[in-house]
């Protein structure tokens, strides 16, 4: 009987550790407005967001500048992101995303590991890669899982990125993109 009470409370903590199910982009197939990110990154971006640990505490705040190009021949799109922090460092992240089908692209961009992958559906975008993040003077290999939605106004794009090491969250990202076509 202890074996069995013991085995239960194991398998009800090991669900709550892994959750009931993922979120898959296919659930987001019906929503609307469609997002296609070339378009949408196209021109010039502004975003703003924080980043907040896995306890709950905002432990930075930046602002970014995008300019985004679309080369429709190639089927890439090249986003320049000039971020401010608001300890005053600033920093230049360079994206070059190909699309590799209707709805999938990968990209590259330094401290990126390998190669980012992604994929649309409806007015969803997810896209995962390794990065070598700068930590307190050190370089930790972690995980991002990015998800954007766009908002029905079709000019704000809301991405929540998830940032985990070894498989444990550490924190997440949060980040409004604004597009300008003033």
């Amino acid at each position: 009987m202890k074996h069995f009470i013991r085995h239960s409370l194991l398998m009800c903590f090991v669900v709550l550790l892994t959750g009931c199910g993922t979120v898959n982009i296919n659930d987001y197939k019906e929503t609307t407005p469609k997002l296609n990110i070339e378009n949408y990154f196209e021109g010039d971006t502004y975003a703003w967001g924080v980043f907040q640990d896995r306890f709950g505490k905002v432990r930075r705040q930046f602002t970014v500048d995008i300019k985004g190009t679309w080369d429709e021949e190639a089927q890439e799109l090249k986003l320049v992101e000039d971020f401010l922090y608001n300890d005053g460092q600033t920093e230049q992240r360079i994206w070059v995303i190909q699309k590799t089908g209707e709805n999938t692209y990968t990209g590259m961009a330094d401290g990126v590991i390998g190669v980012a992958t992604g994929e649309t559906a409806g007015n969803a975008f997810n896209f995962k890669y390794d990065f070598n993040l700068p930590v307190e003077g050190k370089i930790w290999k972690v995980s991002f899982d990015d998800w954007m939605y766009l908002n029905p106004d079709e000019k704000t794009l809301f991405n929540k990125a998830t940032i985990k090491r070894f498989g444990i969250r550490l924190g997440d990202v949060y980040i409004f993109f604004r597009k300008n076509k003033d």
